[in-house]
């Protein structure tokens, strides 16, 4: 691929997504429920082809389609992107007993899934998991709480992430491939600024097995970071398609409305901030498929290439979608409007999968590691140098 110039072929999906969001997915997303799972939806996503399309994709193409669907209708982009988040570790690492079971009915649209990793206590921090898995027999019993889970409490299946070894922090963690109907999980929607569903979940004892675990045990937290490194260059193509949405609604509101004698578009600061807010949606794009062609090719990079993707997309879109408001007035406020929908999905992004302040962190890490790195690698030679 040249440096982040879609080909034609390419550019022909994307009007096509936009074009199926638009005129198939729109209408199911205008019938469901605000912080319901919208089932109808799912299954149109199933019947498609987009789920079975969103496991096969790499994460370019998986940010071509989330930039794409959200671009047209976030609640569809959202409901194929969370079927996602909750099978991806499933797909990566599950057993092939787990995959038969659940990646048909997933990618049918039958089934819905959820990522299970935030808890009220551990949000952002995701090494301080407290949802304890004890030992019993052969398996172990789940107690606790799970909060702020997206699709909870109406999944049929949750990968949920638990604490096998106290002590041992990220690396005492472990993954389990949850069924909703398990003895002793309960759970209860939470009313969000967001429309699409997020609940919290309890967990009783729930009885789970060897057969239940994705990879191994203790190694839970490598499969979500794996998960999180995939999605939030997606994340952040999210944010690019809402901007985009906003931009152009903006351009196309300035040409047309008329204010101190012409369009609003002759007015310098008009103008100027449509150019910003044009400037940094590219900008964010760019950052955004570089990331996703980071991942696709192995680069050891990826950690801090997909935190500055998520940080600069999300933040950039919070300021379009803020300045396409004000640009339009009172209008953007009124219930139904196009701005007053994003205004309201535009902000989580900048929270769930990593806060922008965990994505600065690991940027910063990850670049004084290289650096540390570097310095030891140069301070290798002048060492065996001098010993000889």
């Amino acid at each position: 691929m040249p440096a982040f110039s879609l080909d034609p072929v390419q550019r022909a999906w994307c009007e096509e997504l936009r074009a199926l969001a638009r005129d198939r997915l729109a209408p199911l997303a205008e019938q469901g429920e605000p912080g319901r799972v919208n089932r109808p939806l799912v299954a149109a996503l199933g019947e498609l082809g987009l789920l079975k399309r969103l496991f096969e994709a790499g994460a370019f193409e998986l940010c071509l389609l989330r930039e794409s669907l959200a671009y047209a209708c976030t609640e569809a982009e959202t409901a194929l992107a969370l079927q996602g988040l909750g099978t991806s570790p499933v797909v990566r690492a599950g057993t092939d007993a787990q995959r038969a079971r659940w990646l048909p009915e997933v990618t049918a649209g039958r089934a819905v899934a959820a990522f299970a990793l935030s808890e009220p206590g551990a949000g952002s921090d995701a090494g301080a998991l407290a949802l304890r898995a004890d030992r019993d027999g052969d398996g172990w019993r789940l107690s606790g709480e799970k909060c702020w889970i997206s699709n909870a409490p109406e999944a049929d299946f949750y990968s949920v992430f638990a604490r096998t070894c106290e002590g041992a922090g990220p690396r005492g963690i472990t993954a389990f491939l949850v069924p909703a109907d398990r003895p002793g999980l309960t759970g209860s929607a939470l009313e969000m600024l967001s429309p699409h569903p997020i609940g919290a979940l309890a967990f009783d004892g729930v009885p789970v097995g060897p057969e239940d675990v994705l990879g191994e045990p203790g190694r839970g937290f490598g499969v979500a970071m794996d998960t999180l490194n995939l999605f939030r260059p997606s994340v952040g193509a999210f944010a690019v398609g809402m901007a985009q949405a906003a931009l152009d609604a903006t351009l196309a509101h300035t040409e047309r409305r008329t204010a101190f004698g012409g369009p609003l578009k002759d007015l310098q600061s008009v103008a100027h901030t449509a150019a910003e807010m044009a400037t940094r949606t590219e900008a964010a794009r760019l950052l955004v498929y570089a990331a996703a062609c980071a991942y696709d090719e192995g680069d050891p990079e990826v950690p801090r290439r997909s935190a500055m993707a998520k940080l600069l997309a999300t933040e950039t879109a919070q300021y379009v979608v803020d300045a396409a408001v004000q640009a339009h007035g009172a209008a953007a406020l009124r219930r139904g409007h196009l701005l007053e929908h994003l205004y309201r999905e535009v902000r989580a992004p900048r929270i769930y999968e990593g806060a922008t302040e965990v994505q600065r962190t690991i940027v910063a890490k990850e670049l004084y590691a290289a650096r540390a790195a570097a310095t030891a690698s140069a301070a290798r030679p002048e060492a065996e140098e001098a010993v000889r």
